[in-house]
């Protein structure tokens, strides 16, 4: 069994508070995600005696701290569906990245959503795409919308709640640094210098602008993008790889261009 696992920008990201989620607080946000369907890594299961669980083709990441393997947690504590653990004693995972980390571009939540789709099939695991959505949720705050596999979507709360945006794809050109963006410093760091002031309703308005419409009339990256201005404060680098006419994704370090 094979997936491609895409990478995604925001068409604009906008902070809208703060919120209690499993005794944690997390940053609120009103964002379109879009799918860029030229840019994936390719996840594969492969039949081989395995004595643990086994994922081969990111040696950068430890096993325990790799996101797939907290999906594979996750959907074990939820389902306690043994075929899961008989499964991968008998096949491991192969993935082939072609996503950069820390890029502002989904890679990790995407591999993540697309694991837990594919165990969904190979188990036939009897759950629902919102209830595997509600799962995706509690390891990372894209996963949802990569479970729902919208090419473009509202994506509002915290992550977790996705609205399909039906408007015609498109096609980007990005710009990915050799700078490892860490979204954790970057939004603790929105926290502490930007979130006083900041509005409920935040980027509310664009929610129903088709996105080749928001690109087209954005005068900067600052515009669309409240994590811009801390990402650029923490990796200052940043701003000697930005052009013209290109947008910040996510939390960094990609911008990206229609094309």
């Amino acid at each position: 069994m094979k997936a491609k696992s895409y990478a995604k920008v925001n068409i604009f990201l906008k902070i809208t508070g703060t919120k209690e989620f499993n005794g944690s607080i997390y940053h609120t946000i009103n964002s379109r995600f879009m799918l860029v369907k030229d840019l994936y890594d390719t996840i594969e299961f492969v039949p081989q005696k395995c004595d643990t669980f086994t994922i081969e083709g990111i040696d950068e990441v430890k096993r325990d701290d790799n996101i797939i393997y907290k999906a594979y947690k996750a959907l074990n504590l939820h389902t306690g569906d043994l075929d899961i653990l008989n499964f991968f004693y008998n096949h491991k995972v192969v993935v082939n990245k072609k996503i950069p980390f820390g890029a502002g571009l989904g890679g990790g939540s995407s591999n993540a959503a697309t694991f837990m789709n594919m165990v969904k099939e190979a188990c036939n695991l009897k759950i629902s795409t919102d209830e595997l959505a509600k799962i995706g949720a509690t390891i990372g705050a894209d996963v949802p919308f990569f479970i729902y596999g919208y090419n473009s979507a509202n994506v509002s709360g915290f992550g977790e709640i996705i609205e399909e945006f039906n408007e015609e794809p498109l096609k980007f050109d990005i710009i990915t640094p050799p700078i490892h963006c860490n979204t954790a410093k970057i939004y603790r760091y929105f926290k502490e210098h930007f979130l006083n002031g900041v509005s409920s309703s935040n980027g509310k308005e664009l929610l129903n602008i088709p996105s080749k419409e928001i690109l087209s009339n954005a005068t900067s990256a600052n515009n669309l993008n409240d994590l811009y201005k801390p990402a650029i404060a923490l990796y200052p680098d940043l701003k000697n790889y930005q052009k013209d006419g290109y947008f910040f994704s996510g939390s960094g370090s990609s911008f990206f261009k229609m094309v």
